[in-house]
């Protein structure tokens, strides 16, 4: 299956990195290079683009798409939380843009083996770096009751987590579940009728959401990358990150705001004694997508893109 992923706000992003023909940008989730190619087609042959990705078809398709252009290209093989070790293994201290478009790519939803869909039938894999051990497999199958209860409340927000994650334990007391259809269906006969019955979107959205998170640690490692990142560009770089769901988004604000933020004292001192200053300024509000890119990708509908600017 070729590569396909429809990049979400692409103009909204070049336009939020204000891209220098000689700047050096990382996209730190390549995928197949959406975004990445809008940014090298903008450098001149002094820039640079750094590609960070940690799923081995992205990384294919990635560099083939990025070959026909003129600026120095690194692709690396790696998880965005190893932003420090790549930057340093690239030698590279500051650099002057990056982006993460977090979540997952339409290809790795599209492809049924990869266990990501509820809408296909596979092997329960989750994995977005298919040489790592632990997959969706594992959490379903070894995770107890209360833990289960947790990410799907915590990560899925779903509102029967408690009673799916019974379902789960009471099924597999008599065999392994081993696909994603087998799981679709506990959590069908767990959520009552009567709700399915109202409900406007998949019973399993948010069981899955909640089992990839898990698998691939997706929150886990977001504030202190943004810090890393934040700590590696030079003045007036940026930073842009996309978003898809509110435990995401209600991360990277919140990281942004504190990054943003001057003067730590307790309120009641007179004077400043903390001399802490702020790292980053807010580019604005968070963007969404406009009416017409959400008619044309209905993946984007949730999207979210927060800009911060280093000072």
């Amino acid at each position: 299956m070729e590569f396909e992923h429809i990049s979400v706000l692409p103009n909204e992003v070049i336009e939020g990195l204000n891209i220098k023909p000689d700047g050096i940008y990382v996209d730190c989730t390549l995928g197949g290079a959406g975004h990445s190619s809008r940014i090298a087609e903008r450098l001149s042959e002094k820039g640079h683009l750094i590609g960070i990705d940690q799923d081995d078809d992205a990384i294919k398709a990635a560099t083939q798409r990025l070959s026909q252009y003129k600026c120095k290209i690194d692709i690396v093989h790696s998880n965005f939380k190893d932003l420090e070790q790549v930057l340093n293994d690239l030698n590279i201290e500051f650099v002057d843009g990056f982006l993460f478009d977090l979540g997952v790519s339409s290809y790795q939803l599209d492809e049924a083996e990869r266990g990501f869909s509820y809408m296909h039938d596979a092997e329960l894999d989750m994995r977005m770096d298919t040489t790592a051990k632990f997959s969706a497999y594992n959490v379903v199958n070894e995770y107890d009751e209360e833990k289960l209860n947790y990410i799907f409340k915590t990560y899925g927000e779903e509102r029967w987590a408690k009673r799916i994650a019974q379902f789960i334990v009471q099924y597999r007391r008599e065999k392994p579940i081993e696909t994603t259809g087998q799981l679709v269906d506990i959590i069908r006969r767990a959520i009552p009728a009567a709700v399915r019955k109202k409900a406007t979107g998949h019973p399993a959205k948010r069981i899955f959401q909640a089992i990839r998170i898990e698998v691939n640690n997706e929150l886990g490692i977001l504030e202190e990358t943004f810090h890393t990142a934040v700590n590696h560009l030079n003045s007036g770089g940026r930073i842009a990150v996309i978003t898809f769901h509110s435990l995401e988004d209600r991360i990277t604000k919140n990281a942004f705001k504190e990054m943003a933020r001057g003067c730590i004292c307790p309120p009641h001192l007179p004077i400043c004694v903390c001399h802490h200053k702020a790292q980053i300024k807010l580019c604005g509000k968070a963007i969404k997508p406009s009416m017409e890119e959400m008619e044309k990708n209905s993946r984007s509908k949730s999207a979210k893109l927060r800009i911060a600017e280093r000072l």
